[in-house]
């Protein structure tokens, strides 16, 4: 058995419209170690959540393998694929909408384990409640409360406490701190570290924001148009970005100080149509570089030392 706890190869994802094809994920690889954190990032519509919702498959991959613990999922029937779930779980982005408003948080933490039958003495499932409400810094006395009483940051918390109650491996975070006031947001980081640290998990951790996922991730992966860019070591994609997609989001990242100056990158052109994409690198209509075999050949994603991955024909010139 490998170290990966998921290694997704060749995955893909297309919605047919009526003008064709529409390209949500687009040849996708990568792997994730157990007991790690991968930071998945880009611009809204380059289809990081889609990944997230396959990998569960809550959306059916149109092709590909999704490897965990070197078993392919996409193969499992339906009561196969209810087992797993247990062992694969998501925080969604919104804390409100992902939660029953007509549920008591008690209601709403108790639901997974009752559909997975886990306990047959209600003692026993109260307990594990309390204790999942405990885990994820909810007060108690807020078991009997609803949805639309608590505030942004507890919401979020009910999500992360109905994730954890069936043990699982594998979490999905999908922006799950996008939506938080920024003081929120740190907490909420804090716990899934810690969180991460007590039970042994493994997260893919999905975000448009570049200083949130450094904050967490051990490896990055910056999509964009459906496909993989550039994938590396958290401290390499930050002190060496390759790609110039890359180069341009991490010009953009807010820095604390006043003396401290960044040459900001301004992307210009317009973003390509995503239905039946012609051959060659995506990025290539809004890149500073671009030259004439951009636009006609699909640039690989290749390792130009120490796993750093990068698409890009003409990486390190320029």
């Amino acid at each position: 058995m490998s170290e990966n706890i998921l290694e997704v190869r060749h995955l893909k994802k297309y919605f047919p419209t009526k003008r064709g094809l529409l390209h949500a994920v687009d040849d996708v690889n990568f792997s994730i170690k157990k007991g790690t954190t991968m930071g998945l990032v880009g611009e809204s519509g380059c289809g990081k959540s889609t990944v997230g919702r396959l990998i569960l498959r809550l959306t059916e991959a149109t092709d590909g393998e999704i490897l965990f613990y070197d078993d392919d999922i996409r193969k499992y029937d339906r009561e196969k694929m209810r087992h797993t779930r247990r062992r694969l779980q998501i925080v969604f982005q919104d804390p409100y909408a992902s939660l029953d408003g007509r549920k008591s948080i008690f209601e709403s933490i108790a639901e997974p384990l009752q559909v997975q039958k886990i306990y047959q003495n209600k003692k026993e499932m109260e307990e594990k409640v309390y204790e999942l409400m405990a885990t994820a810094g909810l007060a108690r006395r807020l078991a009997n409360s609803y949805p639309h009483e608590l505030d942004g940051g507890r919401r979020q918390r009910v999500g992360i406490a109905r994730a954890l109650a069936l043990n699982p491996d594998f979490l999905v975070l999908d922006e799950p701190v996008s939506a938080l006031d920024v003081s929120i947001q740190a907490q909420v980081l804090n716990l899934m570290e810690q969180l991460q640290e007590q039970m042994g998990l493994t997260y893919l951790f999905i975000s448009h924001d570049l200083s949130v996922v450094k904050h967490i991730s051990d490896e990055i992966a910056v999509m964009y148009l459906g496909q993989i860019v550039e994938k590396a070591e958290c401290k390499d994609l930050f002190k060496y970005p390759s790609h110039p997609y890359t180069q341009a989001l991490l010009s953009a990242v807010p820095i604390p100080s006043i003396d401290y100056h960044v040459d900001r990158i301004v992307l210009e052109g317009d973003v390509p149509s995503p239905i039946n994409p012609s051959p060659g690198c995506r990025f290539a209509g809004r890149c500073r570089f671009c030259k004439e075999k951009c636009r006609h050949e699909t640039p690989e994603l290749k390792d130009i030392g120490n796993g750093h991955m990068v698409a890009c024909h003409f990486v390190g010139e320029f």
